[in-house]
């Protein structure tokens, strides 16, 4: 049986995986570790056990991985300044590669993403796994990720430890709504009513409208993203990095529709311009580089996850979506 450590097993992805592993045969025990307070119980989880501690702490770090035979790697800063991302993103995932390579584990499981591919005007299309995962150097995201996966071949080469990458497009689901966050905030930035708003309250006549640059991306659900990494938690396939995403594309304008905004059509051209003017200005907040991800369109082939994992995304991009805004929708985001 399996002994499964994971870092950052609380978020988006980390409660979906803790419930694949909890149910897993092949796996006898799971042990997490955040920064935050989390009940196993409380989601249900029998084979589950967590502690608090920081991937920036060694001791942390060796208590967490000692006797384990496999480390899932998920912690990870999304939104933040460079500095302080830089610092728990690449300095806290070196530090979690290096204490699981000393601790001697069989298997390193690391999330990356799409975007460490980068966002460039020729990427080929689609991507495969055998395309370099370069990076955009001006989107702080894109340039940690590609980073990463390079760090985690140096601290492994030559050890023995098998390292599974894992490259999903937009997480989506219930329990990952940054797509719609993302929506809303770029609808109060561009809002041009925001003194009659306030004032008048919401109008229902006047629904948020978002720039449509016709730029086409892809969505995976959380519950899918963990059953990939369960397959790599057994040791399915070969070592090596996999894209996932589900089938079909959706676009700004989808995303407006399911939220019942209206959206309006850009010209590209005029939509790249903004994205690189938003870039111009990420001085004041940092979280303007991610205009970039939506410049150029990049898109990705999933057929080595589904061939060597035998990995298929149970939704497509379309139900996806729908179950993101409702959840949403009823979290009150969009209130």
């Amino acid at each position: 049986m399996l002994k499964v450590a994971v870092t950052g097993p609380t978020g988006e992805i980390g409660l979906s995986l803790l419930a694949e592993l909890d149910r897993n045969d092949e796996v006898g025990l799971v042990r997490g570790m955040a920064r935050g307070s989390f009940d196993p119980a409380e989601e249900g989880l029998a084979k589950v056990e967590y502690r608090r501690g920081d991937i920036l702490d060694s001791d942390s770090l060796a208590l967490l991985f000692d006797g384990v035979d496999v480390v899932v790697h998920l912690a990870f800063a999304i939104f933040g300044d460079r500095e302080m991302t830089r610092r728990v993103n690449l300095d806290g995932s070196r530090a979690v590669f290096a204490a699981a390579t000393e601790a001697g584990v069989g298997r390193l499981v690391y999330t990356s993403s799409v975007a460490a591919y980068g966002f460039h005007p020729d990427a080929p299309n689609p991507l495969t796994e055998e395309d370099p995962a370069q990076g955009s150097s001006g989107f702080y995201y894109s340039a940690q990720k590609a980073e990463l996966e390079g760090a985690l071949a140096d601290a492994t080469t030559g050890t023995g430890v098998e390292a599974y990458v894992f490259r999903p497009s937009v997480v989506a689901g219930p329990r990952a709504t940054m797509v719609v966050r993302q929506a809303v905030k770029a609808a109060r930035l561009g809002d041009p009513l925001p003194g009659l708003r306030r004032a008048l309250g919401r109008i229902p006549h006047l629904p948020p409208m978002l720039p449509d640059g016709g730029v086409p991306f892809q969505l995976v659900h959380h519950d899918d993203v963990a059953a990939a990494l369960a397959a790599a938690v057994e040791g399915r396939g070969e070592p090596g990095a996999y894209n996932l995403a589900a089938e079909g594309e959706v676009g700004i304008g989808d995303v407006a529709s399911s939220l019942g905004w209206r959206s309006v059509r850009v010209p590209a051209p005029a939509f790249r311009f903004g994205a690189g003017f938003a870039r111009r200005l990420s001085f004041a907040s940092a979280d303007l580089e991610w205009a970039i991800g939506l410049a150029h369109p990049v898109l990705m082939s999933t057929a080595k996850a589904r061939q060597e994992l035998g990995w298929e995304p149970r939704r497509d991009a379309a139900t996806i979506l729908a179950e993101t805004a409702d959840s949403a929708r009823a979290a009150g985001m969009l209130d």
